[in-house]
């Protein structure tokens, strides 16, 4: 049987030739492909929370050949390969917390710095300024990596605060219809104001 390295040696060519020779995958940019790697993972995480281990097993494979088709992506354009994506695993590793805060400080000061150069906000409907698009991404995996410094599913917060925000409204709704008014056609600053008053029953 076939050790590890030889096993990744061959997938990593599967990718190289399929990516030559096959038109469908000849056609795939990251942003095209990256609905697939999300699709892939959301799978891992069924077969890994259900218990199924022959499924896990297939589908962490499914999801291994999406890492190495973006590193080839990534490596086409001249931007990094698989190797140094596996060496910066080691580098992106902080000592504590406040190492991981200041990444998070850098990356959102980069976004603003993105977003000002974008022209600041654009109008709805419209394709997302390529650079926003990379740091907002760089933003969301900094936050993901103090989560993990402090013991917290990202996820699981995420949903938390999600539910906190539909209860606000919901309340600031109810606010606004006891005093006889129609949430939605209020002003902005009316509604922030209910807004801010629903907070501080559901913080």
């Amino acid at each position: 049987m076939a050790g590890l390295g030889e096993a990744l040696l061959e997938l990593q060519e599967l990718t190289r030739r399929l990516r030559r020779d096959c038109p469908w995958d000849r056609e795939q940019t990251a942003r095209t492909i990256v609905p697939h790697t999300v699709e892939e993972a959301y799978e891992v995480a069924d077969a890994a929370l259900t218990g199924n281990d022959a499924k896990l097993l297939d589908e962490l494979g499914d999801l291994l050949f999406q890492v190495y088709f973006l590193a080839l992506l990534l490596e086409e354009r001249g931007n990094g390969d698989l190797e140094q994506a596996t060496w910066l695993i080691h580098d992106f590793e902080y000592p504590d917390v406040r190492g991981a805060l200041a990444d998070l400080d850098d990356e959102l000061r980069e976004l603003k710095e993105a977003i000002d150069a974008a022209g600041g906000e654009p109008p709805p409907e419209t394709e997302p300024d390529p650079r926003v698009f990379e740091e907002l991404g760089d933003v969301l995996f900094a936050a993901v990596n103090v989560a993990r410094r402090v013991n917290v599913d990202p996820e699981l917060a995420l949903r938390a605060m999600s539910q906190r925000f539909r209860d606000r409204v919901e309340r600031a709704e109810q606010r606004a219809a006891a005093a006889g008014e129609t949430f939605a056609e209020l002003s902005l600053e009316q509604k922030d104001a209910y807004f801010d008053q629903a907070k501080e029953e559901f913080r």
